[in-house]
């Protein structure tokens, strides 16, 4: 196994640690979320531009790269319902997404054909990786204030509570509209997979 592989597998298990750190309630476990968060998101850009400068680039590679995403993001979401964080439509939109690109990507698989992700997919990720850090860095200021470091006044930490889901759900709307964007143009781009007989 290559280096850029090597390096979207560690993503993959940096995923359980990440759940962990989301739902365990402990001092700064938001800021230490937002850490792993970052470095597994890291590994996604140094793994791809690894691949093609040294041309090592594989099929088990293509395969295991929106993979890895598809963990880390939806974990993170499923994750953030679990605090009350985000809407489980944005998740079901997104698990609804992920299945129907994963059952085209399985056909041309049948047809031996491994599918890439398009640049539409890229930009969901990229989209989906900003919303999720800033929603971790709201989410901290949150806490920051709750542990009484940063001392505010309890209307103001509710009015706050309440700015910060907003921010984070018209981002997290924002990333769901090219999650949509993307699977719309992928099932086009690969119909042909669908169609053939």
């Amino acid at each position: 196994m290559n280096l850029p592989n090597k390096l979207t597998l560690i993503r993959i298990i940096l995923v359980p640690l990440l759940i962990a750190v989301l739902l365990i309630d402990f001092p700064h476990h938001f800021i230490a979320a937002l850490i792993l968060f970052s470095v597994a998101s890291i590994t996604d850009c140094v793994d791809g531009r690894i691949a093609r400068k040294n041309n090592l680039v594989t099929d088990l590679g293509k395969f295991l790269d929106p993979l890895a995403d598809k963990i880390l993001v939806i974990s993170t979401l499923v994750c953030f319902v679990a605090l009350g964080i985000s809407d489980c439509i944005i998740v079901i939109i997104v698990l609804f997404r992920e299945f129907t690109v994963t059952s085209v990507r399985l056909m041309a698989a049948s047809k031996g054909k491994v599918v890439a992700a398009n640049i539409f997919g890229k930009i969901k990720t990229v989209t989906q990786i900003i919303a999720i850090i800033t929603i971790f860095i709201l989410q901290y200021a949150l806490e920051l204030i709750n542990m009484g470091i940063i001392p505010l006044s309890n209307n103001i930490y509710s009015f706050l509570t309440f700015l910060f889901f907003i921010i984070g759900e018209i981002l997290l709307w924002i990333s769901t509209f090219f999650v949509i964007l993307s699977g719309i143009i992928y099932v086009f781009e690969n119909k042909k997979f669908i169609t053939q007989k």
